[in-house]
């Protein structure tokens, strides 16, 4: 059996297309919808009630749509909304979490030294707590809220590169980089800073989002159930965001194709 209903994914914004990007590049068979939340954006600032209230009210648009599968593309809603919704829910839910496992697990035993870059509400939630204690035992790990790298990207300012290169100091000048094993990108807003990232760090410090073990996720989930796309299909991307804004569109687009 297989199935051509499509994968629904969502964000507080734009961070999202990233892992559609991602998802096109792995499964390029299947139908994506993209909703970005951008005129709710961001969700990093708001409260977990709200970021819950807003993540079910998706949710909601995506089942009235026949989804075969959600994606949360948003580290966010996942650590406010995702077990609520996999409760409320029967069709398969995949989240994400900042990639800490990875980071660690490149040392092969050694401890590692890791900075998440990370929304506000992200790093405060249980579920990042929780996660942070499995590896904090061995590992020295550095929480570093980010939140002006989500609103550079929503307002289409990421070419700027000196108000980029400047944010990015100003949030890890404090560090001691050289002494650093890896910086996770616990927000999908900051895989398009990979580049950034790149030339502030050390070559020996690696840069590390979940994106690709997201979809790889997906995938097996989908396959599992038997419900991939037939493989000779003709996958595609659909775009909408709470902003009508045509700018927002655009920019989508732009994000998208990068």
């Amino acid at each position: 059996m297989t199935s051509n209903a499509p994968i629904g994914v969502f964000d507080s914004g734009l961070g999202g297309i990233s892992v559609v990007r991602e998802l096109t590049k792995q499964m390029p068979a299947e139908q994506v919808v993209y909703f970005g939340d951008s005129a709710n954006a961001p969700y990093g600032t708001k409260t977990p009630q709200e970021v819950r209230d807003l993540s079910f009210a998706i949710v909601e648009r995506f089942v009235t749509m026949g989804v075969k599968a959600i994606v949360i593309a948003c580290n966010t809603a996942t650590s406010a909304a995702v077990n609520d919704l996999r409760a409320t829910y029967e069709l398969p839910i995949i989240s994400m979490e900042p990639a800490l496992k990875v980071a660690c697990d490149r040392g092969y035993g050694k401890p590692q030294r890791v900075i998440v870059a990370a929304t506000p509400l992200t790093l405060r939630e249980e579920k990042f707590t929780a996660l942070m204690h499995r590896f904090s035992t061995t590992n020295t790990i550095f929480c570093q809220p980010c939140p002006d790298l989500v609103e550079i990207v929503e307002h289409d300012k990421l070419e700027n590169r000196n108000l980029v290169m400047d944010t990015l100091h100003r949030y890890f000048d404090n560090y001691d980089l050289s002494t650093i094993d890896s910086v996770v990108l616990g927000c999908t807003h900051f895989v398009f800073y990979h580049d950034y990232f790149r030339e502030l760090l050390p070559k020996s410090t690696a840069v590390i989002d979940g994106n690709e073990g997201t979809v790889r996720h997906l995938h097996d989930i989908l396959a599992a159930a038997r419900k991939l796309a037939e493989p000779n299909s003709e996958g595609g991307v659909t775009l909408t965001n709470s902003d009508p804004d045509q700018r927002m569109s655009i920019l989508s687009m732009k994000r998208l194709n990068a």
